[in-house]
């Protein structure tokens, strides 16, 4: 599996790492310029990402960009369903008008920080990426 975590919040980007690193190959990035760089990249190797995470509030490109963008690609390239990369938003934030937006523009979850170990597993395993763990 191939996963890329968008994520400025130091302490955050490596909780994620070292909790996926076992699940794939992970490439990180600290903001949402980068995200969409590291996308179009994935896409122009043939090597896509199965699986995104995306920060809402980062630097240069807010999270909620880089998800539109994301699915405009994918919309764009006429990407099937099974082929599209799964999208987790991370954010801080309680405003649930940024959530209900995600939701809307087509991310498959929604994670509030501090990410909690437990919330992150239950997520994963919902989305059928993880088979559940003992």
């Amino acid at each position: 599996m191939r996963i890329l975590i968008a994520e400025d919040d130091l302490t955050s980007r490596k909780f994620l790492l070292k909790y996926f690193s076992k699940y794939g190959e992970v490439d990180v990035v600290i903001d949402g310029l980068e995200a969409l760089d590291a996308y179009a990249l994935s896409m122009k190797d043939k090597r896509p990402y199965n699986l995104i995470c995306l920060d809402v509030m980062m630097p240069k490109v807010d999270g909620i960009k880089v998800l539109k963008a994301i699915r405009d690609y994918e919309k764009q390239h006429k990407i099937l369903a099974e082929n599209k990369a799964k999208i987790i938003m991370i954010t801080a934030l309680a405003d649930t008008q940024y959530v209900n937006d995600a939701f809307g523009m087509g991310c498959e979850a929604y994670i509030p920080k501090p990410v909690d170990l437990k919330n992150l597993k239950t997520v994963m395993t919902k989305l059928n990426i993880l088979v559940k763990e003992n």
